[in-house]
């Protein structure tokens, strides 16, 4: 870990055969960076297109959805930017990272044996990362300017369309990257929902997924 005492995981306190993955404040920030986006992707798709409006009134109706987007987008953002200062060391593109990358056809097959030891995240986690970290950033400069149309100059008509198109472009990257966390999560990487709700993992899911991280926290090989 990384960004101050704050965030960084110890190995004191915890359950026999356990190692401490997440910690308190790390959980309570993704999840609520989760549900903020949740809202976001649903909210969002039902002002982009009338196929999804219905979901407006799922959610409080056309207004109430509008107003509340622009601000869930700020928590949304800033959630982001807090897992950036606590995670910015260990998200570093390393050359075990680049090796992940060279055989991510064994990791697409569960051949976990296949794959060289990782860090905290692998090269996958980090990628997904930047990708979301930078969606985000296009989407609040955009969402900002369609949030205060009335100030745009009247000469300047012309660049909203962009905006727009840019805002809905950054946004299909970052539910495509949502969608795809969501699935390795649950279904590619078992124990990974666990360890982002009580924090803990078992001492073998850890020297499986990221020996790396587990030698340095663990000062151990086995």
């Amino acid at each position: 870990m990384s960004g101050g005492s704050l965030a960084r995981p110890t190995a004191t306190a915890v359950p026999e055969g356990q190692v401490l993955r997440y910690t308190f404040v790390e959980r309570a920030i993704h999840w609520t960076n989760g549900l903020a986006y949740l809202y976001l992707m649903l909210t969002g798709l039902a002002l982009f297109t009338p196929f999804f409006y219905w979901m407006a009134a799922v959610l409080g109706g056309g207004g109430t959805i509008r107003y509340w987007h622009p601000w869930i987008g700020l928590i949304y953002a800033a959630t982001i930017v807090q897992m950036h200062r606590m995670w910015r060391s260990d998200i570093k593109t390393t050359d075990a990272d680049r090796q992940w990358l060279k055989n991510v056809e064994a990791y697409a097959k569960n051949e976990d044996a296949n794959m060289p030891p990782q860090g905290r995240f692998n090269a996958g986690q980090k990628q997904f990362y930047w990708a979301m970290f930078y969606s985000m950033l296009l989407l609040v400069v955009t969402g900002i300017v369609m949030w205060f149309p009335e100030y745009m100059p009247r000469k300047a008509h012309f660049v909203l369309p962009i905006i727009v198109f840019l805002h809905s472009a950054a946004a299909l990257v970052s539910i495509a990257g949502f969608l795809i966390h969501v699935y390795m999560s649950i279904w590619m990487t078992p124990g990974s929902v666990k360890a982002m709700t009580d924090g803990y993992v078992s001492r073998a899911w850890a020297k499986t997924h990221h020996r790396l991280w587990y030698e340095k926290i663990t000062g151990r090989r086995s």
